[in-house]
């Protein structure tokens, strides 16, 4: 590695606060034989909602909200709520002395859900596991994503996609603070823009929160305070159940950012040519932000808004930050 690489992505060992839960308890499914999946129908009207955690399997505060939720013996009051443990072969193999390494088993699990990818010939550990999810991600009416991020101390995030259509359920969560329309990944669809989720014409919504930094408890708290103010929303549990648990104030105001582009690496020469953070605001239109061999990205307008830039060395195909500005 270069001394250039080095110094654009410096020593980065965060320090680990948080411990999976003791997931083998939830192994065997609820309402149906797949396992790690439950499926609590209320046997009334109303909506089909899906909480999604550990689509990485390093990404621990979903998997504690969804185990606290459980353990209290949740039943919606209507509707049908899937509750899902994703990737818990991946997590499994969490080390809190190399927590990067249990991000997937053999590849990113968010990056397979496009149609073709799902039916075609592939085969891999995420794969293998996206195929029995995706039966319950196409009933779901409102999915909600749980996710974390690298850097330490980052504010939470809620993704609502690559279109307009789930803001107005992200702001009718009123948590976090900050919501974002991006463009996706180049290597591949998530979740959240799967079928019925991206299109327009379609009611079905789909939030992916990045619940604060991996292995801070706040991440776990801001986890389990989005998924119950979900759950009120859709009337699925009443208010004196939600007020049970321990919440988070609620964030004076919301703010959109808007994605322009998205910055990939095409190799591992990728390195920043700024110090960098979530949601930094540079001022300057044409600021100098990264390189990759002969390809230099600069900041392509004023007051541009650093989104979740990468902490460490780029991989050909990876998003290694995305650009976007605050909308009035």
């Amino acid at each position: 590695m270069t001394p250039a690489l080095l110094e654009s992505f410096p020593a980065f060992n965060p320090e680990v606060r948080l411990q999976p839960p003791p997931l083998e308890r939830w192994r065997r499914g609820t309402g149906t034989d797949v396992e790690f999946v439950h499926v609590l129908d209320s046997g009334r009207p109303g909506p089909v909602a899906m909480v999604v955690a550990l689509v990485h399997g390093n990404e621990l505060c979903g998997a504690i909200a969804l185990d606290r939720l459980l353990a209290r013996s949740l039943r919606p009051l209507r509707g049908r709520l899937v509750l899902a443990f994703a990737n818990v072969e991946a997590c499994g193999r969490f080390n809190p002395l190399a927590p990067f390494a249990s991000r997937c088993v053999d590849e990113d699990m968010n990056r397979l859900w496009d149609e073709a990818v799902l039916r075609g010939p592939r085969d891999s550990v995420e794969l293998r596991r996206a195929r029995e999810l995706v039966p319950f991600v196409d009933a779901a009416d409102v999915l909600l994503d749980l996710h974390s991020m690298q850097e330490p101390g980052a504010p939470a995030l809620t993704i609502c996609g690559m279109t307009d259509k789930s803001v107005p359920l992200a702001r009718a969560l009123g948590q976090p603070e900050t919501l974002l329309v991006d463009t996706g990944h180049a290597a591949g669809l998530r979740m959240i823009d799967r079928g019925g989720f991206a299109d327009p014409t379609s009611p079905r919504q789909a939030v992916l929160v990045e619940c604060g930094a991996h292995w801070e408890p706040a991440s776990a708290a801001m986890a389990t305070d989005v998924t119950l103010r979900l759950l009120r929303h859709l009337e699925m549990v009443d208010d004196a159940w939600v007020e049970a648990s321990p919440r988070l104030p609620t964030p004076a105001r919301q703010r959109l950012v808007r994605v322009g582009e998205g910055v990939t690496a095409a190799s591992p020469d990728f390195r920043f040519l700024l110090p960098t953070h979530h949601l930094k605001v540079i001022p300057a239109a044409g600021t100098p932000l990264a390189e990759d061999g002969a390809r230099r990205w600069v900041t392509p307008h004023g007051d541009c808004v650093l989104i979740m830039p990468s902490r460490r060395a780029g991989v050909a195909g990876q998003t290694m930050v995305r650009l976007g500005r605050y909308e009035a």
